[in-house]
């Protein structure tokens, strides 16, 4: 499912409105050994299969905090169609938390709803988001952050 915004005017209307969830998908661990190497983080909670089975708490590899963020910008532009844009900006974002770890094997998807909207000069239009990485069975997400993107008309 995705939700249209259609330039200033529908971004606008839409402020304080639920934008819906993305199509579920599932961690592979080759999504987390690839993060672990773009990143050099090879904690052994995310990589080490063998010291996983014998010493950690969740039974599984779990993916780094930050890639769990990250899979926000790229289904951002699977749950929004979105028309008369010139450029939309990933500006940052103003708070993250990670509730419950990701294990391999998990389900997961985007479910985000579109806070203030505001102008910012220039052209530009500010929004900010709040992005709910969900995981299938799990009580807590996977990540929650207020995400900040900035629009500008065509």
């Amino acid at each position: 499912m995705s939700t249209r915004i259609d330039g200033a005017a529908g971004l606008t209307a839409l402020a304080g409105a639920d934008l819906g969830a993305s199509d579920w998908k599932v961690m592979a661990f080759s999504n987390i050994s690839t993060f672990a190497d773009a990143t050099g983080d090879h904690q052994w909670i995310h990589v080490d299969r063998e010291r996983i089975a014998q010493e950690s708490p969740f039974g599984a590899p779990i993916a780094h905090g930050y890639l769990t963020l990250a899979l926000v910008a790229g289904q951002f532009f699977e749950l929004l169609e979105l028309a008369n844009f010139k450029m939309v900006i990933n500006y940052g974002c103003n708070k993250v938390r990670f509730p419950t770890p990701m294990k391999e094997g998990s389900r997961y998807r985007l479910a985000m709803k579109l806070g203030e909207v505001k102008e910012v000069g220039g052209g530009w239009l500010e929004a900010q988001f709040l992005a709910t990485i969900e995981i299938d069975g799990s009580p807590k997400p996977g990540c929650v952050a207020e995400c900040v993107y900035r629009f500008l008309p065509a």
